[in-house]
């Protein structure tokens, strides 16, 4: 693509001077080479920029420093180079539609128009698949398990038995739903299992990364609702509910029958207590741990988790205590002087 149809595509300016230049590729500003797209998002990166060996990169609209690199200015630069991905990177597989003949499928299932089954997936009875879905190879689909239109589910994903997927979710490799709630009670000197007899739910367009995992309910139902995007090696626990268009990174954990509003954001590594409730557009930090209910529209940070103001606060007065332990022992020491 030429410079100019770049620009055209993403909505920016470039000098019309080198607008028939052609760029052969995207990398990130330390990883290009001539011939590269990049982008600068971040001042934090401004170093970067200013070594990049990238022919042309993407400016926000105002950044005026003087490069040897052609800029073009957007509104929103990582977004506008999001945007252009596709058009330079490898098409994506999609497996071709129809069943492979390892796969083991029991009678009666429904499946739709277009769909592909993998390899070594296994189909059980009373399972309904809606047209477009993509089944990867060694995928376990349990009795009476009921899956949506166009579908993609990375090899290994298992849906147990009862539980429910939306239109266009997208699973990847290892993700479990519908495993059983981690409930006991400690009765005749042993630990005694409650039977977990819910389901899960999965709503439309949501995406759950690599090795997570969703509980099925004790009873009911265990919710992810429209939209919302887990990272990998997340853990929800039975009968939580996630509001809509979330974003849980990884490690995340959340204990039982905790409810989660809309739009929250929960950074790498946080933990949830169970039966807490997490008002819309709370952005909790990283690492923090929840042990309480928290109001809309709040940040957190810590363990526990308070607002970030007195979080950070209390960060900074950790990060004297050194400081301070040494001023009193001086102030000690001076006073056993005196008295002596």
């Amino acid at each position: 693509m030429t410079l100019r149809e770049v620009a055209d595509r993403i909505g920016g300016w470039v000098d019309p001077g080198v607008a028939g230049q052609e760029i052969h590729g995207v990398a990130s500003l330390a990883e290009a080479n001539p011939g590269d797209l990049s982008f600068f998002g971040n001042p934090k990166y401004v170093r970067a920029l200013r070594r990049t060996r990238a022919s042309a990169v993407l400016v926000p609209h105002g950044f005026g420093e003087e490069l040897p690199v052609v800029r073009i200015w957007v509104d929103d630069p990582a977004g506008a180079f999001a945007r252009l991905l596709p058009d330079f990177a490898p098409p994506e597989v999609v497996p071709a539609p129809g069943i492979h003949p390892s796969a083991v499928i029991a009678e009666g299932v429904e499946i739709g128009a277009d769909v592909s089954v993998g390899p070594f997936t296994v189909i059980e009875k009373g399972v309904r698949v809606g047209p477009g879905t993509v089944l990867g190879a060694f995928c376990y689909l349990g009795e009476s398990v009921r899956v949506g239109e166009n579908c993609h589910f990375y090899p290994r994903v298992t849906i147990r038995e009862r539980c429910s997927v939306g239109n266009r979710v997208c699973l990847h490799s290892g993700v479990v739903l519908g495993a059983d709630g981690f409930g006991y009670e400690f009765r005749d000197g042993a630990q005694q299992k409650i039977p977990q007899t819910g389901t899960v739910q999965i709503d439309d367009d949501v995406e759950i990364g690599a090795n997570s995992t969703v509980d099925r309910a004790r009873f009911g139902r265990t919710w992810i609702q429209r939209g919302t995007k887990i990272d990998n090696l997340v853990q929800i626990g039975h009968n939580v509910t996630i509001g809509e268009h979330c974003v849980l990174c990884a490690r995340v954990g959340i204990s039982g029958s905790t409810r989660v509003g809309n739009f929250v954001t929960m950074a790498g590594k946080v933990g949830v207590a169970g039966h807490v409730e997490i008002g819309d557009r709370v952005i909790i930090a990283a690492l923090a741990g929840v042990s309480k209910d928290i109001p809309a529209g709040e940040v957190v940070g810590g363990i526990p988790a308070v607002p970030m103001r007195e979080f950070k606060r209390n960060l900074g007065a950790l990060q004297r205590i050194s400081k301070l332990h040494d001023r009193v022992s001086e102030l000690e020491r001076a006073l056993r002087e005196r008295a002596g």
